[in-house]
């Protein structure tokens, strides 16, 4: 699809958003279209595939299920389940709904029990649970969506007659990634108006770009990549197809975000068996157990609340590092808890708030531990502020190995002061991004923006990493010719007296002053 296609797409899918977004939140509306689109989009692909599976018999996907030849049919749903890992009966389609919203009728009842059904579709046993829950966000008996069902079924049906006329592309070479770029700028655009509820799962692409370009520096292709606050995964799925990742794994908390996560990977393409995406409170309970991964990279929510309780002093991921991370601000517990989840070769990479670079107490020893004992921080990049949907604040990359080849100094990159303004938001271009990617994978040292600290100078300032301690970005003012200031101040004065003198002689003429 071409690049005007593929923005027509964009436009679409905003043009539908913003008309029928009515009495919803942005967040609200966004998770119920998504689930629209997310059925549409598997109704479509399943129904391309019979009709195609089905071509030889010169039937339809909808002829031949309501035939009699019940072999068949058998073989036509195993195909389906063995190729796409799921099947859903022509009943229970986008394209059936909208046929019955074309005679007048309450679809209500029938959409209810398509979206159950496909949840519920069998999909392999190693699979089973991928759909369970995904359309859990869609509650047609919502009275956000009209008092009576009368206006519900005429809401419901405008926003899937509205939706019907965007085209995925299907039939073209590369649907996938063009349907899954549609998907992440929905993300995004909602993302925009859904404030800071919105920032805590997605992460803007240039961000998401940094972090996968960075975990892929020394290798190539990643057998595993992992998550562990993974939102709507768009970090994990950006990363993986830089990486050519084998597999995908993370963990998000909001049962809501969860399902977007599970459908973006279905949408971009990632087969049931690559991915693992477990919904629970990473820091409370990890899904993952010991298991290690080649890359892990994430967006946590910043400075947010945890347990903190007796119980992880014996916790393999935080006992080591003598002090568990403030019940307030749990940065350092997420921090530790994906250094736990590196493989020794491998690397990390998260956001975080400047406040972990140089806050004391238990953050300050942990601190310590990491640089002094561990050695395991690789480099710290401090981006703009307001990039985040959201939040104002300015955040930084840190970047985090168990064998590092740089093991005597820590790289820091001052990239504050290098964005675009785009209205409310500021923008990482992308000379920007490569500037940063440049600046770390050849740990060049730049005038005002970026210096490689030795472990001893790092010591000498008491563990602290606040950059600005290392990257020195003071730009020092012209000096003042104090003669040529007092020599134009009093060309001024004389003009001005001249000026005074005509004025008055203006003021005379007009008799308004004797």
């Amino acid at each position: 699809m071409s690049e005007e296609l593929q923005q027509k797409l964009r436009s679409q899918l905003w043009t539908v958003a913003n008309t029928l977004r009515g009495n919803m939140s942005a967040s609200d509306f966004m998770y119920f279209t998504l689930g629209f689109i997310f059925y549409k989009y598997l109704s479509e692909k399943i129904e391309l595939y019979a009709n195609e599976e089905l071509k030889e018999d010169g039937l339809t996907f909808q002829e031949a299920w309501s035939g009699k030849d019940e072999e068949l049919k058998g073989d036509l749903k195993e195909a389906c389940i063995q190729d796409l890992g799921y099947f859903v009966e022509p009943e229970y389609l986008y394209s059936t709904i909208i046929s019955m919203i074309d005679r007048k009728e309450n679809i209500l009842p029938s959409l209810e029990r398509s979206l159950k059904k496909i949840e519920d579709s069998t999909i392999g046993q190693e699979s089973e649970d991928d759909f369970g829950g995904l359309f859990s966000d869609i509650d047609l008996a919502s009275p956000k969506l009209g008092r009576t069902a009368d206006d519900k079924n005429k809401l419901i049906s405008n926003v899937l007659v509205a939706l019907n006329g965007i085209d995925f592309g299907l039939k073209e070479a590369q649907e996938i990634d063009i349907l899954g770029d549609a998907y992440e700028y929905m993300i995004g655009q909602f993302a925009a108006g859904a404030g800071k509820k919105a920032g805590e799962f997605y992460t803007p692409q240039e961000v998401s770009q940094i972090l996968a370009e960075i975990v892929i520096t020394e290798k190539q292709r990643l057998k595993t990549v992992y998550d562990p606050t993974c939102g709507s995964g768009s970090l994990l799925l950006r990363t993986a197809r830089s990486g050519h990742a084998d597999a995908i794994f993370g963990q998000e908390k909001n049962p809501t975000t969860f399902n977007l996560c599970r459908m973006n990977m279905l949408l971009h393409g990632i087969k049931y068996n690559d991915f693992d995406i477990r919904n629970g409170d990473t820091l409370e309970a990890d899904e993952f157990g010991d298991r290690q991964f080649d890359a892990v990279i994430a967006n946590p929510p910043f400075s947010a609340d945890w347990s903190a309780a007796d119980k992880f002093n014996n916790d393999d991921r935080f006992n080591k590092a003598g002090v568990l991370a403030p019940k307030s601000k749990a940065d350092y517990a997420f921090i530790l808890h994906m250094i736990y989840h590196l493989n020794d070769g491998g690397t990390m990479a998260c956001v975080a708030p400047h406040g972990v670079l140089f806050r004391g107490a238990a953050e300050g020893k942990i601190r310590r531990f990491l640089i002094e004992k561990k050695n395991y921080i690789d480099a710290i990049i401090g981006l703009p502020a307001n990039i985040f949907y959201g939040t104002s604040i300015p955040t930084c990359i840190l970047v985090m190995k168990k064998c590092r080849k740089q093991n005597d100094n820590i790289l820091f990159i001052d990239a504050s002061r290098e964005f675009e303004k785009v209205k409310t938001q500021n923008k990482l271009r992308p000379e920007h991004i490569q500037k940063i990617i440049d600046t770390y994978r050849n740990r060049s040292e730049i005038d005002k923006y970026s210096h490689c600290a030795t472990l001893q100078e790092i010591a000498e300032n008491d563990y602290n990493l606040n950059i600005p301690r290392y990257v020195d970005t003071f730009e020092e003012e012209e000096p003042i010719d104090i003669k040529a200031v007092m020599a134009e101040i009093k060309e001024l004065e004389a003009k001005r007296a001249d000026l005074d003198k005509q004025i008055e002689v203006y003021l005379k003429e007009l008799g308004i002053v004797e």
